[in-house]
């Protein structure tokens, strides 16, 4: 397992949330966005929440290993190949995580608009205690957590271009993070949440 700076654990207690900024150099970072922007198969899926179904907020792409299908908010994601890109990244950030991830969520925000609501990744597939490496190439944006029972205890960190977040531990059962919308980002984000399928 490859060392690298990070910022100390960004979680006060119950979870684990590492920051690595500038993980990839700016220049690998603009390759990967535009890259990742163009031969990704984006498309944007309804989801269910409290029983009605919205278009999500941004656009989507899963990829990973054949027979590693998603499912989150009534929506069953299906693999797409690992394509070159991905597969770099996913060996850059295994090297520092020390596990193998089988699968990816991509999420393209096209610009502040676009978002992502409260949630854990805490679904039965990802299995107990689940490691999670996000990615983010793009436009810096806040990124949110908060504690689930202990409601006054939230925390934000920015995740700028090239950035790498590793959560671990107790993260999933214990936090709810989010993306909120920004009238003062124009620019496009992709981040990657790299994933393990049991």
């Amino acid at each position: 397992m490859e060392t690298f700076p990070y910022i100390t654990n960004l979680l006060p207690k119950d979870g684990d949330a590492r920051l690595f900024p500038g993980f990839f150099t700016p220049a690998e970072s603009d390759r990967f966005l535009d890259t990742l922007t163009r031969d990704i198969q984006w498309k944007q899926e309804p989801i269910t929440i409290m029983g009605r179904q919205v278009m999500q907020p941004r656009l989507t792409a899963w990829y990973g290993d054949v027979h590693k299908s998603y499912t989150y908010s009534g929506v069953t994601m299906r693999p797409l190949p690992w394509n070159d890109a991905l597969l770099n990244i996913r060996a850059r950030i295994e090297a520092v995580a020390g596990v193998a991830f089988t699968s990816a969520l991509l999420n393209f925000y096209r610009d502040g608009n676009d978002s992502m609501g409260w949630h854990r990744d805490n679904e039965k597939s990802l299995g107990p205690q689940p490691v999670i490496g996000s990615v983010s190439f793009g436009a810096a944006r806040y990124f949110h957590f908060k504690h689930a029972k202990d409601k006054d205890l939230r925390i934000k960190t920015v995740l700028t271009h090239g950035s790498f977040l590793l959560m671990r531990g107790q993260t999933q059962e214990n936090w709810y993070h989010s993306v909120p919308k920004t009238a003062r980002v124009a620019e496009p984000r992709i981040n990657i949440t790299f994933r393990i399928i049991v």
